[in-house]
């Protein structure tokens, strides 16, 4: 078997694929950022609640945790037509990682919490700070130091887990790819330089929050 490589054609499609890698970034951020919201009210219900609201947590933990991410879109966006409510690949994408993004969430921001020594609470209900009052002030700030490492590497795992809404259709990264791959039948070509384009991504995306890290929070993290 005689196979050439020709990366030529891949190079000639490279804006195409970059314009596909920023909406790999953009699906991240939104996952990221709704997911951490979720969590965190996921934890405050985990370390605050009462039996029921735990219970009701740990039922959305321990569901989206023990089920596959992608059976979960696919349900979004196979499942749902069927009961008259129909989602766009991207929309289906962005709230079925998101759900799923803030189950690991939860957990993540709850050893956050669960950090947090009772004397400082004890210290803001002296200052007379709700609840709400003492997460910001108090509470967030603290436990940063704790959780900014695993939400750090959690948001380069969702990154390349954005490759997953290839198979509902969105065109970012790897969906691209593919497109490219079916066009081109440069499958082999087509990948390696795909799997730098995320190597890229990845280191980028290391260092920035490498450097947030460091600035805002005063946090050591390794870059590789």
């Amino acid at each position: 078997m005689n196979y050439t490589l020709q990366f030529g054609v891949v190079f000639r499609q490279l804006p195409y694929l970059l314009g596909g890698a920023l909406i790999t970034l953009e699906l991240a951020f939104i996952i990221f950022w709704g997911g951490a919201l979720i969590g965190l009210f996921g934890a405050m219900g985990k370390t605050f609640g009462g039996p029921k609201t735990r219970r009701l947590v740990n039922i959305y933990v321990a569901f989206f945790t023990n089920t596959p991410a992608f059976v979960q879109v696919y349900f979004l966006f196979n499942g749902l037509p069927d009961a008259g409510i129909l989602l766009s690949p991207f929309s289906a994408a962005v709230i079925g990682l998101t759900v799923n993004s803030g189950a690991y969430l939860t957990e993540i921001q709850r050893a956050g919490f669960a950090s947090v020594r009772r004397a400082e609470l004890d210290a803001a209900e002296a200052l007379g700070m709700n609840l709400g009052q003492s997460v910001r002030y108090v509470i967030l700030p603290h436990i940063m130091r704790t959780i900014y490492p695993p939400l750090a590497n959690f948001f380069i795992w969702i990154l390349l887990g954005t490759s997953m809404a290839a198979l509902i259709g969105v065109e970012e990264l790897t969906g691209r790819a593919v497109n490219i791959s079916a066009s081109t039948l440069r499958s082999i070509e087509v990948f390696i330089v795909v799997a730098g384009i995320y190597i890229a991504l990845t280191l980028i995306a290391t260092v920035v929050l490498y450097v947030v890290g460091r600035i805002f929070f005063r946090v050591k993290m390794r870059v590789l």
